[in-house]
């Protein structure tokens, strides 16, 4: 069953652009979230998740997703299994393998109605799940948008989160704040060493993991900026 209505709380960059709540249990585990129709279609698609505190409410996926549709992007942005499960507390660790199924699931989804790229991203944990999920299927997206990558807990550098990076053969964006407790931009270079695929690391000078959307608080110009710099990145792929 795949249900959606028009989410009247939702900003758009133009009027044209919709965005309404989405629902689709034909898969299990299902999707949900709220999908982004643009105004002038590209013929690509994103797919966005969020961390393991947060949802697909987030503002910073909501400002990433409209400005992605305001360039031509059909948008998912999708709670993960674990959050439609409950609504709040952070993931549990043997429930991991089934939120990269609804990641699957997600993708499967917009298969049926986008002949384009899709592509995949996430926040800290939704990006770290990306990854482990791409690094088995490699031929499931055509790239990933990783926003702040948890590469160790917060003050355990020692406690790399890479065993599956070198199996990652994605294109893939990385977004990071130099204030980052996750990882410092010197740690995660050195992680991307060991990804075969292409890669770029885009820093954001003085942002923490929230990448400065933090509460109400925005970093009003970023948004724009992570996606010109998708756009330059994976365009060099096609290309």
């Amino acid at each position: 069953m795949v249900f959606a209505t028009l989410d009247t709380e939702s900003r758009t960059l133009h009027a044209m652009e919709s965005t309404i709540t989405f629902f689709d249990d034909s898969l299990n585990p299902a999707v949900r979230g709220f999908l982004h129709s643009p105004a002038s279609p590209n013929g690509d698609a994103l797919i966005l998740t969020h961390g393991a505190g947060s949802n697909s409410t987030a503002p910073l996926l909501v400002v990433l997703s409209e400005t992605f549709a305001g360039h031509g992007y059909v948008v998912l942005r999708c709670d993960l299994p674990f959050r439609q499960e409950r609504r709040t507390g952070p993931p549990f660790p043997g429930n991991a393998e089934r939120d990269r199924a609804g990641l699957r699931n997600a993708v499967a989804v917009l298969r049926k109605n986008v002949a384009g790229r899709i592509f995949l991203g996430g926040h800290s944990y939704g990006g770290r799940q990306a990854t482990m999920l791409c690094a088995v299927e490699p031929n499931l997206v055509s790239g990933l948008l990783l926003l702040s990558y948890p590469l160790h807990p917060p003050r355990k550098p020692e406690q790399l989160r890479i065993q599956h990076l070198p199996n990652l053969r994605a294109p893939s964006l990385f977004v990071h704040g130099t204030r980052d407790p996750f990882g410092t931009v010197e740690e995660i270079t050195k992680a991307l060493q060991l990804i075969p695929a292409k890669t770029e690391l885009m820093k954001v000078e003085g942002a923490g993991h929230d990448l400065g959307f933090k509460g109400k608080a925005e970093q009003k110009e970023l948004p724009g900026k992570i996606v010109l710099r998708t756009l330059e990145f994976f365009e060099d792929r096609r290309s």
